[in-house]
């Protein structure tokens, strides 16, 4: 299964919107951090990796087309220069709604103490994405507003400088289905672009994901 699409986008730039696109134009099925979550294997490769160790990317994803959202966004480079043939797709959106939407969501729970008695699994996958997101990406100042933008557009400018424009499409899901399929060769959908975890309903699921740790 050929790797087709890289993405460099950081969480909460419509990464969930964008995966669900990425697999009905037919480059899926597409990585995100929702794909971590239930692969026990995955979660200990990931916390290895963050932890200093090594990556094998093609076992990682062997059944998978695409990647976005973090923790692949973490290793964008190194990901774009196992797959040279892969595309990169870098997400964006306007940096202060993106740190409200990161504030108000899932940096929530990133903070969040693990109970002692929680599993392993729920602490490798605590200790990985705190690493890999609030101290790797962050420094662990993520609270700092003008750090954490700057950490952003930073982001976006390192990202535009390391791949070829030819490679590249710099892409906010408010453009909808054209720039993306023009990219990525494909024809253009007639149903509407995917348009989904919003705030509201994010929010609504990491208070589930509360509840759940509370009862461990």
């Amino acid at each position: 299964m050929a790797f087709k699409v890289v993405g460099a986008g950081f969480g909460r730039t419509g990464t969930l919107s964008l995966k669900n696109a990425l697999e009905k134009i037919g480059c899926g099925p597409c990585y995100h951090m929702l794909e971590v979550f239930p692969r026990a294997e995955h979660v200990k490769m990931w916390h290895q990796l963050a932890m200093g160790g090594a990556m094998d990317w093609d076992l990682l994803f062997r059944d998978f087309r695409a990647t976005v959202d973090w923790p692949g966004a973490r290793w964008w480079r190194e990901i774009a220069a196992h797959f040279p043939d892969a595309k990169v797709l870098l997400s964006v959106r306007d940096p202060e709604a993106w740190y409200k939407s990161m504030s108000d969501t899932i940096y929530q729970p990133m903070k969040w103490p693990v109970n002692e008695k929680a599993p392993d699994l729920v602490r490798l996958q605590n200790e990985m994405v705190r690493t890999a997101v609030l101290k790797d990406t962050f420094d662990n100042r993520f609270e700092d507003k003008a750090h954490a933008l700057d950490v952003f557009k930073r982001h976006i400018e390192e990202v535009r400088a390391a791949i070829d424009p030819k490679r590249l499409l710099v892409f906010d899901v408010r453009e909808g289905w054209e720039p993306l399929c023009r990219f990525l060769g494909v024809p253009v959908p007639s149903e509407p672009f995917p348009r989904l975890n919003d705030t509201a309903s994010t929010q609504a699921m990491i208070q589930r994901m509360r509840e759940s740790f509370r009862s461990q």
